[in-house]
């Protein structure tokens, strides 16, 4: 878990966070009924936010390792570190239960941006991969926006509820 209230890279972790339905994770910079990241704002001020959580599988802290990389949860942004779950395999939609009462919905792939590079060169690249047909799989999380209030804590069950067929892949947003 972590959370930052500046736009800091890293999000220093906590035992424990407060997810808010519409809004994410409080005290954290990325808060807000609308998008909080500062780039894409430039672009356009005023986009809904649905990058209100964002989450990471552990399991690439594990392959980063083997890279080369030595990184703990949370130094690259994420609120949310998961084990055992296929992140990047679910669909837009998919509602993760976390916890007792926090609900989230995905609504699509963290695209790694030039901050991994500078935390740590060669980052970027190593969370970008090709699939058997050639097309570019991103590593980095998904994000998503909050459906239902409450806290998170590091060993919480998160259960699945797949949104209705046809199920659509995680795109980057």
């Amino acid at each position: 878990m972590g959370r930052n209230p500046t736009h800091a890279f890293g999000k220093p972790p906590v035992e424990c966070i407060r997810l808010l339905a519409g809004r994410g994770v409080e005290g954290d910079a990325h808060a807000g009924e609308e998008m909080q990241h500062r780039s894409r704002r430039a672009r356009q001020p005023v986009p809904p936010n649905l990058r209100q959580v964002h989450l990471i599988h552990s399991e690439l802290f594990e392959e980063l390792r083997a890279l080369g990389f030595e990184l703990a949860p949370g130094q690259i942004g994420e609120n949310i570190t998961t084990r055992g779950l296929d992140l990047l395999g679910l669909p837009e939609g998919a509602r993760l239960h976390l916890g007792g009462q926090a609900v989230i919905a995905l609504t699509g792939l963290r695209n790694p941006c030039h901050q991994l590079e500078a935390f740590r060169p060669g980052l970027m690249q190593a969370v970008l991969a090709r699939d058997a047909q050639g097309g570019l799989v991103r590593k980095a999380g998904v994000l998503a926006v909050v459906l239902a209030d409450g806290e998170v804590r590091a060993g919480d069950a998160i259960g699945v509820e797949l949104p209705a067929a046809p199920h659509k892949s995680l795109e980057p947003i």
